[in-house]
C-alpha cells in the first residue's frame, strides 16, 4: 500500500512538472509597456515627437507567435492627458534590432486604452525581443503603414536623485578607506 501511494504521488509530481514545463516553454516573453520619449530609434523605427506615458501596459508573446498587448492610459501629457489625434495603433515585434512582424490595427480610445491581439510569424529564435506600440491611425484615418512608436517594452523610465554626502573616516590624513 505504501509503495502504491508513493508511486501515485511520484506520478502526480512528474505530471505536474511536465505540465508546468510545457506552459513555460509556450510563454516566450512577458514585459511591461512604457511610454516613449522623442529622439529614440528601435529596430529602425523612430519614437514619436512628444513624450507619451502609460498608466498600465503589458505585452505577452508566445513561442508560437501569439501576441497580446494591453495598454491603459497611453496618453500625451501635452494634449491634456488624452491620446490626442492618435486613434489607432499597431504592435511591431523587433528581433535582433529589426522589425520582424507587425500586427493589424486596433482602436485607441481617447483615454488611451487599446487591446492588440495578433498571430505573427517570427524568426526562431527571436533574440532581444522588443514590442513597439506604433501609431496606425490619426483622426480616424488608418495610415498605409504604422509610423512612429509611442510605447515599447524594454524601456526603463527612471527618476534619479543625486545628493552629495560627506564621508568621515575618523582619520585626519584624507584617507577614505582605512
Amino acid at each position: 500500500m505504501k509503495r502504491a501511494l508513493s508511486t501515485v504521488v511520484l506520478a502526480g509530481v512528474l505530471a505536474g512538472m511536465f505540465a508546468v514545463s510545457t506552459m513555460a516553454d509556450e510563454l516566450a516573453f512577458f514585459a511591461p509597456v512604457v511610454g516613449s520619449n522623442p529622439g529614440v530609434t528601435i529596430g529602425g523605427v523612430p519614437s514619436g515627437g512628444a513624450p507619451w506615458v502609460v498608466r498600465h501596459g503589458s505585452a505577452v508573446l508566445t513561442d508560437g507567435g501569439r501576441l497580446r498587448v494591453d495598454v491603459r492610459g497611453l496618453v500625451l501629457p501635452s494634449a491634456g492627458n488624452t491620446a490626442g489625434p492618435v486613434t489607432q495603433v499597431a504592435a511591431s515585434v523587433v528581433c535582433g534590432d529589426v522589425v520582424a512582424a507587425t500586427s493589424g490595427v486596433a482602436n485607441l480610445t481617447t483615454t488611451g486604452d487599446a487591446e492588440i491581439r495578433a498571430k505573427l510569424t517570427l524568426p526562431s529564435p527571436c533574440l532581444g525581443a522588443i514590442v513597439l506600440v506604433r501609431v496606425a491611425g490619426v483622426n480616424g484615418t488608418v495610415l498605409a503603414a504604422p509610423s512612429a512608436f509611442i510605447a515599447a517594452t524594454g524601456l526603463v523610465k527612471m527618476r534619479m536623485t543625486i545628493t552629495t554626502a560627506t564621508i568621515t573616516t575618523g582619520r585626519n590624513d584624507g584617507t577614505i578607506f582605512p
